[in-house]
């Protein structure tokens, strides 16, 4: 039977924990709760203010948090039990850990006079959220939640924005308090760096070949400014392989992207005699690889860093463009033009792209965990309607899905579009049913070729030449063949399996007609 709430005798540490979120603009919880967390459960349902979204799997829970604050810039709160909890939510705190992704991370732990006693659950919370977090704090006694509540809210937007990971063990949510907190000032990013602004200033004004490399979210104006210092002083602007959000499409300046194949990519900084770091550091291969290398600036090539990202990424950039005699310049932005669609009939990476990019509406969402077949849907949207672009930033797959959550909730009149292939889409399929619970208008398309297809390139470039069938078996994922459409619509969401370029336009003309979630199997060879 539950406790009446009494407001004489004050809150239960989760109510006062719940009211000083919701105060600090933190209104959105994705959840998966155990019995240490049920205090906080029932604070949940005591607030109006505060949504609260169930995930099947924890790594849902994670990822959704992850989406949702790169789409709102504010983060969203999670829900995790004991150790279990986190770890197995641990994938996706990652990629939000190499995103910059704000996020409140509240994992319940037995009550403080139980941890003594080493129970089947008992584990090393701090110890397994520490390596993901930029801030973990263990609450003593329902007098400090809602204090740290606070601390942990400001902790997670603090620049360029990381995982605060909040311990709240189940007496300091159940026991009842008076205390509250007020939310704590943001805190500012580092001030902009005037001597490194003139340093770089004279780098692009010296007619040597530069790269500006640049990371952290592009929104349209940073690109903006970006490319008219780029433009204005001839040095060739290029992000990351893996951005957090871009902004893109018809009407914003168009930025390069560093290729994730470590030969490609030394190629295009080959020339370099100046590399500008822009929020970023210096460019390294995803992965080492024998007799190749893996530090990619050139021989000769000088680094210069404009802004760290924990700086005023706008504010230098503004004032680079001063420096540079740019700020005047007209940006030069990309014009409105779907592609035609395929005449061809074979469903293949391009011609998908194609009818992706023709068909892809205004202010969509686009979740990329594409894999090797997305980037036909990356270059075919390349002059499509503007949009955003979220990415997978860690390398851990399973990010698409429930980033696809995430972005929904947050900008629920916006269409999300979810690239995701089949072979990182099982690691979290329970995302769907989340999407069909909450009425997400969310279109996944599965990119289906039945293996893992990174794998099977990665294996000849590691070296191990000649796979076997006992090894190929390891990266294929035939006999049997995963039918998408039967588990979407196993959990509520409807679904078409296209094998033909005209099989996958009518579903995806389909299902951005309705509302809700869908999804669309992408047969591909």
């Amino acid at each position: 039977m539950s406790q009446e709430r009494d407001p004489s005798n004050g809150t239960t540490g989760a109510e006062s924990l719940v009211q000083t979120f919701v105060d600090a603009g933190v209104d959105v919880c994705f959840t998966n709760p155990g019995t240490s967390e049920m205090h906080f459960v029932a604070a949940l349902d005591t607030n109006p203010q505060m949504r609260c979204v169930l995930g099947l799997f924890e790594g849902v829970v994670t990822g959704a948090a992850d989406g949702y604050a790169r789409m709102k810039g504010l983060p969203a709160a999670t829900l995790l039990h004991l150790g279990p909890g986190p770890g197995n939510g641990l994938a996706n705190l990652h990629n939000a850990k190499k995103a910059r992704t704000p996020v409140v991370n509240v994992v319940g732990d037995h009550a403080t006079y139980h941890r003594q006693y080493d129970a089947p659950l008992s584990s090393d919370v701090e110890g397994v959220a520490r390596p993901v977090s930029g801030w973990v704090k263990v609450s003593e006694s329902a007098d400090d939640v809602a204090a740290d509540g606070a601390e942990a809210v400001q902790a997670a937007l603090s620049p360029p924005g990381q995982v605060a990971s909040l311990i709240l063990p189940a007496d300091t949510a159940w026991n009842r308090t008076t205390a509250t907190a007020d939310p704590l000032p943001r805190i500012a990013p580092d001030p902009v760096d005037e001597s490194a602004v003139g340093e770089v200033a004279g780098v692009l004004q010296s007619g040597e070949p530069t790269v500006m490399l640049i990371n952290g979210p592009l929104t349209a104006d940073r690109t903006s400014v970006a490319s008219r210092i780029a433009s204005h002083t001839g040095a060739r602007l290029i992000m990351d392989t893996f951005i957090p959000r871009l902004e893109r499409g018809a009407g914003r300046a168009e930025v390069a992207r560093l290729p994730y194949f470590g030969e490609q990519a030394a190629e295009v900084l080959a020339d370099a005699r100046h590399i500008v770091l822009i929020s970023t550091q210096p460019p390294v291969t995803f992965f080492a690889y024998p007799d190749k290398p893996n530090w990619l600036t050139p021989e000769g090539c000088a680094l210069h860093t404009l802004v760290e990202r924990s700086g005023d990424v706008d504010g230098a950039l503004e004032a680079l463009a001063a420096a540079v005699g740019a700020d005047s310049i007209e940006p030069e932005l990309l014009p409105f033009e779907r592609p035609p669609l395929p005449s061809a009939s074979a469903l293949e990476p391009r011609s998908l792209g194609a009818v992706f990019g023709h068909l892809l509406p205004e202010g969509a969402v686009v979740v990329d965990e594409g894999g090797t077949c997305g980037a036909g849907s990356y270059f075919g949207s390349r002059t499509a309607p503007p949009h955003d672009w979220l990415i997978l930033t860690g390398g851990s797959i399973g990010y698409g899905p429930p980033s696809a959550v995430g972005a929904a909730v947050a900008c629920p009149d916006r269409r999300v579009v979810s690239l995701q292939a089949d072979g990182a889409g099982m690691y979290t399929v329970q995302a769907l049913w989340t999407q069909a619970r909450e009425q997400l208008d969310v279109t996944t398309i599965v990119l289906s070729n039945r293996k893992y297809a990174i794998l099977q390139i990665e294996f000849d470039r590691v070296g191990a030449h000649n796979p076997g069938p006992k090894a190929m078996s390891m990266l294929d994922l035939g006999n049997p063949d995963l039918d998408w459409v039967s588990l979407a619509r196993g959990m509520g969401v409807p679904g078409w399996r296209a094998e033909t370029v005209d099989e996958f336009h009518k579903a995806l003309e389909a299902s951005l007609s309705q509302s809700g979630p869908s999804l669309i199997e992408a047969v591909l060879p």
